[in-house]
């Protein structure tokens, strides 16, 4: 298990950095095809896979984090990681940043065997209704066009 925490703890930096610097490639290889970020404002909002990357590299941006204590838990075929979160960062350059609590779902893929993040769940209280909103508007699908 300590290799496990310690090859997941890399992985979260290695994500976390490619977000602060914004490497899409990195991001992308990093980031699993069923990829979800639920951001646990006030109501909570979703972005998918292709919204993230959109909004990670353009309108919602990471200047810099640091982890407090870390937990790693196999789950099955997935390993949970979450840790406090020390976030600088920016939502349509207006500050977000603040202290938050990471939630993220790792899985190996099937044919490679490489591990992807495939959920991820960043909490923090958010009373600025402005928000969701804002968080919304970077979704690229819209419950509107489902049919």
């Amino acid at each position: 298990m300590a290799d496990l925490t310690a090859q997941i703890e890399t992985l979260e930096n290695h994500y976390m950095r490619a977000w602060a610097t914004g490497d899409l490639p990195a991001l992308k290889a990093l980031t699993g095809s069923g990829f979800h970020l639920l951001i646990g404002s006030k109501p909570a909002a979703m972005l998918d896979r292709a919204s993230w990357l959109e909004a990670a590299t353009k309108r919602y941006l990471c200047h810099s984090y640091r982890f407090g204590d870390i937990y790693v838990r196999e789950v099955g075929s997935a390993v949970l990681f979450a840790s406090q979160l020390e976030l600088k960062a920016s939502l349509d350059e207006h500050d977000w940043s603040g202290r938050m609590w990471l939630t993220d779902l790792w899985r190996k893929g099937r044919v490679r065997r490489r591990w992807r993040l495939v959920e991820r769940v960043l909490s923090r209280v958010e009373e600025n209704a402005e928000v969701p909103a804002a968080i919304k508007s970077m979704q690229l699908w819209s419950t509107s066009r489902r049919g």
